[in-house]
This record gives C-alpha cells, structure tokens and sequence, in this order.
C-alpha cells in the first residue's frame, strides 16, 4: 500500500454503524473516516462495502493443507502458501493457525513433530511472502502421553498467541454421542473400526491418568507467558466454571446451550464455526450455531475448517435478521482480535492497522446472496 491512499464512495462498516464515505491511510494506518463525496483522485470502490480485516482464531486449514488426504503428508513450504492464499481469498488478514499437538498415532499430524513447518512459517514471513499476519494457535490434546513433549517447538515462540485446551475423549464433550466420534474417525481420519474400537478401550485410561496434570501445565504456562487460553467443546456449567477459574477468554464450540450460556455469564466469548452458521447445525450433533446467535450468545465466529465460511456466516446471520451488519462484523473483527489480546486492528477507526476488506454483495442463480471479499490487505508486515 503506498504512504497516502484514499478509499471512496465506500460503505464503511464501523463498529456501530454503516457509514458512506471515504477512508484515508497513512503508512500502515487508518489516518480519517469521512462522511460525503470525496476529491478525485482516490481509490473508488463503487459503493462496496469496506470492512475491518478478517481475524480468524481458529482455522484446522494449514493442517488440511498439509494433511489433504489420511497419512498423507505434504510438504510444509507449498502447504502453507496455499493455506495462506486461501485464507486471504476469503478476506482474513490476521489468522491463528490452528495446530494439535498430543496424539498416540505417529502416522498423524498431531503425533509428530511441528518443527519443520514453524521454520518454514518463519522464513516466508522473514522474506515477506505471505498475505496474511500469522500467529499461533496450539490446541494441546490433554489425554495424550505426548502433548508436553510435542508443545516444545512451539515454547516460547515469538508467534504463540493463544492456547486451547481440548478432551476428545469418545462419550463426552464434543464426542458425547460414540457413533458420531465413530462415523468421524473412521471417514475423515481413515481408522478401521477395529482401530477405533481399540482406541476407544484406551481412552478412558489415557484420561484418568493425563488430563489434570496436561491441564495445570498448560493452564500455569499461559498465565506465566501472557498466552491467551481457550476452553473447548464445554458441555456442563461445570467445565465453563473450571475454565473461567484457569483465566480462559474464550469457550470454543460449547456443545450445549446450557454452556454457552454459563460462558456468557462468567465473561466467556463464545466462539462457534462458521460452517454450523452455514449449513444450519453442527456436523457433531451438538447446538445450533445461529440459535445461540438468537439469543444473544454468540460472540465470535471461525471458519474451523473452511476459510470462506468466516465471511459467509457473518453476511447470512445480516440476512436472516438475527445480527446487524455492524454486529455480524465484530464476530469476526474486533471480539476475536480482542480476546487473543490484540488491541491494534479489528475495527475501522482512526490510529489503527489498515487492514482492509472490500466485499461486494451478489445474488447467484435461484436467488441466493453471496458475498465476495476482493483487496483484502494487510497494512503491515506478517511479522509478530
């Protein structure tokens, strides 16, 4: 972006209102917001709409690049830099990678080492090759023998942004029905059933003896670093409860409205995917995104696993009349970005980053609207 730029007859979506106008950038940053018509000479944006950068906070999309298909594992540079295309296509500038660390199976991504593509990550930020800013999210497999030792390419980390604390054990949590943690095993990550019936065994003696030291581990390194911690999956009030004592921020993907709503009352965001918003429930059988949306209880959504669902939630959560234009932004601008502690982008407005997203209202063939992000742009460097 050059040092002066100007940005006209543009529908600018602020945090409280959609205002036509103008929006200047001085260097990497918003300098004005301006009402009326605007000199020649500036950037005309036909009246699209102008929003905030996307901010994802949790994305399994650099995973599914790296893993396309069971066991098979691509290399980490061409991986990467179609997950960051992707993620930039569908207007998020500022994205958490998702990676799990803790996994019994060393054929599988979170049971091997993260080294290699934290290095790669690294160099193309160093040599400006990416489009969106990267930060880390480590989601820590607390059951796994493994998860503290598989966390230690990521201690310390410049680009350790935030933590989630998961328990995938079958018959709780996001698992709570064994037929559907079947149906996803079996289908997404290739295990015979005899292979899920084993691990099945296992599981309930992997959590009695790792999940409260994994957990206190964990939960002192955040407080101890300054890391932003996510619960997920919360079931009960009782894990809601557990996770406001341990200074989350954030109940990712509660599975029950009984827990998104304890989450709101301890001060939790509630996070929830943007593919639930999408095709309308969880493919877990757990509660309806838009719902809680209803009743006032959805405060930030992510794509999870598909990076056009974060743009796409927002815009049909508009026309289906149960947020505001200026609301439906927030829950993919400024909440996330201020749950994980970053106070300098999310919102249009004066001083902060000129992350910028134009995005064009269309209707497609039978009638449906669809919004496209185009210009997304990352003011400032992919460097932490």
């Amino acid at each position: 972006m050059s040092a002066n730029t100007v940005f006209s007859n543009a529908r600018m979506v602020l945090p409280e209102e959609v205002i036509s106008g103008a929006l200047s950038v001085v260097g990497d940053r918003i300098a004005a917001i301006d009402s009326g018509p605007t000199a020649e000479g500036t950037i005309d944006l036909d009246g699209d709409y102008l929003l905030p950068g996307l901010v994802e906070i949790h994305t399994d999309n650099f995973e599914r690049h790296l893993m396309p298909r069971p066991k098979v594992q691509w290399g980490a540079l061409p991986a990467l830099l179609a997950h960051d295309a992707e993620v930039a296509a569908a207007g998020i500038t500022t994205v958490f990678d998702a990676l799990g660390v803790g996994e019994a199976d060393p054929e599988s991504l979170r049971g091997s080492t993260w080294g290699a593509a934290l290095a790669t990550l690294d160099a193309c930020a160093a040599q400006d090759l990416l489009r969106a800013d990267h930060h880390l999210h480590v989601r820590c497999e607390l059951p796994a023998p493994n998860t503290i030792e598989l966390f230690e390419p990521f201690r310390g980390h410049a680009r350790l942004s935030l933590i989630s604390l998961m328990d995938h054990t079958p018959g709780q949590r996001q698992w709570e029905n064994i037929e559907l943690a079947r149906v996803y095993y079996t289908g997404r990550k290739g295990w015979s059933d005899s292979k899920f019936e084993l691990r099945l065994a296992d599981s309930m003696r992997l959590q009695a003896e790792y999940v409260q030291p994994h957990r206190r581990h964990f939960v002192d390194y955040c407080r101890t670093h300054g890391i932003a911690l996510a619960s997920h999956d919360d079931t009960t009030v009782a894990h809601v409860a557990q996770a406001h004592a341990e200074g989350a921020s954030m109940s990712e993907f509660p599975t029950t409205l009984a827990a998104a709503r304890a989450a709101h009352a301890h001060g939790l965001a509630n996070v929830m995917g943007g593919p639930n918003v999408m095709r309308g429930g969880s493919h877990s059988g757990n509660v309806v995104a838009a719902e809680l949306a209803r009743q006032g209880l959805l405060d930030i959504l992510s794509s999870d696993y598909v990076p056009s669902s974060l743009m796409g939630a927002a815009m049909r959560l508009v026309d289906d009349e149960i947020a505001t234009l200026p609301k439906a932004v927030a829950m993919v601008t400024r909440t996330p970005a201020r749950a994980a502690g970053l106070q300098d982008r999310g919102a249009l407005a004066p001083g902060l980053r000129a992350d910028l997203v134009q995005v064009r209202m269309c209707t497609l063939p039978g009638g449906m609207r669809w919004c496209a992000a185009s210009g997304a742009k990352a003011a400032a460097s992919s460097d932490p």
